[in-house]
């Protein structure tokens, strides 16, 4: 098969991808962007197989298959609530896959100069990516070297970053922000020797300092994601969905695949905006993010004064049977209880009686972008009164009624009011500006990220405690 069919796929399959990209920013296209990613992921992976330089047809075939039946596996067992893990689990994969593909890319530069010193077997038969390295000049032997090293650099910093990630959302690492002795020198430390490193490698072409670059590399994605607060693991899981963009870049370069540069593109910069966007939800310096220095407090945070005030059933429920508004902010516990279906008849039933019924959703609700809007989704809840918080933020004090599941940080007042709160100035759902507002919450916890929230003290609040599921299959028993 020639280049230029393989060109030509690869160019459908981009295409594709853009469209998928565009159609998951918002809910109606989801779906239909989904389709266009599978299709343009099936179409370059043929054109890969069939293409110029393809062979050990059989081994690819059986990884295919492997892969698709561990997928498969994986897509059926795996929770809603297990999602942002998930993901964080499958970027250390990508992290992973750029530091083989580098290493295997440094290994045949070595192998091609030892064949060729010898005026033994000739590179084009052993391999076609053998056979390219084989024909480049020692300039372009050196860039080479340079993308190997970069894509090997970023993939380590994804690989372990993204494990941490993992831990830490799943519960198996503590959620706290945690860094070693001497904090962002260590930091620096090792990135300044990966640059001594990528000196001392495009000079000599030696293993050494590539492994030496490994080494600091998989100490900087730990400790990085280490330093970072549960609080800011939505961003976290977008930047390193970044990451593993810029690694496929970097080794779509050493491989000479111009559709995997075009991806890792796609993927790098996407997540790199989503990860601004989210920053700006949050108040938070964009290079902080990147140098995992941001979620700390710059003094002892403000008192809590009053207490939390319990109420039934009976009494969320006449309230809502009286209010002609009715606002729902959703969070993690909302998918942690398995409670969206319940959500979802509630608003039925409301707006069957006439009453304005919306949702709230902040920019990182949940542990993952977008988790709310999936979850929404999934139970069949209209997508037009689905609301950004930019929207709906001014209607609060119009607004009879809040029902809050499960939110912590995304509705708490000590944003704007307490200036060494570690979420001082995040933009936040003014919920307390209503009338009523209904917490939906298991206990009196602080919660994942472990900050207080004065919401729940304030006199128009009231906590409505339980699992959420089994609180709003009480509650819609007592709907009228």
């Amino acid at each position: 098969m020639d280049f230029g069919f393989t060109t030509a796929a690869y160019v459908v399959a981009a295409v594709l991808f853009i469209l998928s990209l565009g159609g998951l920013s918002g809910q109606e296209s989801a779906k239909r962007a989904v389709w266009y990613g599978i299709a343009g992921m099936a179409l370059a992976v043929v054109a890969t197989l069939i293409g110029p330089g393809s062979g050990m047809w059989f081994l690819s075939l059986v990884l295919i298959s492997g892969g698709a039946v561990i997928g498969w596996q994986l897509a059926n067992k795996v929770q809603m609530t297990q999602m942002p893990e998930l993901v964080a689990a499958m970027h250390s994969l990508v992290g992973l896959a750029a530091m083989f593909i580098g290493l295997n890319a440094h290994f045949t530069i070595g192998y091609v100069d030892g064949i060729s010193g010898a005026g033994g077997m000739s590179a084009d038969d052993i391999g076609s990516f053998a056979a390219l390295v084989a024909h480049k000049t020692q300039v372009e032997i050196n860039i080479l070297r340079v993308e190997l090293y970069l894509g090997v650099f970023i993939g380590a910093i994804t690989f372990t970053g993204s494990i941490i990630a993992y831990g830490k959302l799943a519960g198996k690492v503590k959620s706290t922000a945690e860094k070693l002795p001497g904090g962002h020198m260590l930091n620096a430390g090792a990135a300044a020797l990966s640059v001594i490193c990528l000196v001392w490698y495009f000079n000599t072409g030696g293993f050494l300092p590539l492994f030496l670059m490994i080494l600091a590399a998989l100490f900087i994605g730990y400790h990085l994601i280490m330093g970072i607060g549960g609080a800011d693991m939505p961003v976290v899981v977008s930047m390193l969905n970044s990451y593993s963009g810029w690694a496929a870049a970097a080794i779509g370069f050493s491989l000479g695949n111009d559709l995997l540069i075009v991806v890792g593109a796609l993927v790098g910069s996407s997540g790199a905006i989503l990860s601004y966007i989210m920053c700006k939800a949050m108040n938070r310096s964009f290079i902080s993010v990147i140098l995992g220095g941001f979620g700390g407090t710059t003094g002892p945070a403000m008192e809590v004064e009053g207490e939390q005030v319990a109420i039934e059933a009976e009494g969320v429920a006449a309230a809502l049977n009286d209010a002609d508004s009715v606002v729902i902010i959703p969070g993690y516990g909302m998918a942690v209880a398995q409670a969206q279906q319940a959500v979802s008849e509630l608003v039925k039933r409301l707006r069957d009686k006439g009453k304005n019924v919306r949702f709230a959703i902040h920019p990182v609700a949940g542990r993952l972008p977008g988790h709310m809007n999936v979850l929404l989704a999934e139970a069949r809840v209209p997508y037009d009164i689905v609301l950004e918080m930019d929207e709906i933020n001014d209607d609060f004090p119009d607004t009879d009624v809040v029902i809050v599941i499960g939110s912590n940080d995304i509705v708490n007042p000590a944003a704007q009011d307490d200036p060494n709160s570690p979420i001082a100035g995040m933009p936040v759902l003014e919920c307390w500006k209503a009338k009523q507002v209904f917490v939906s919450k298991r206990g009196q916890g602080t919660g994942y990220s472990g900050i207080e929230n004065p919401l729940f003290y304030k006199e128009n609040t009231r906590m409505f405690y339980g699992d959420a599921k089994d609180s709003l299959n009480k509650l819609l028993a007592l709907i009228d």
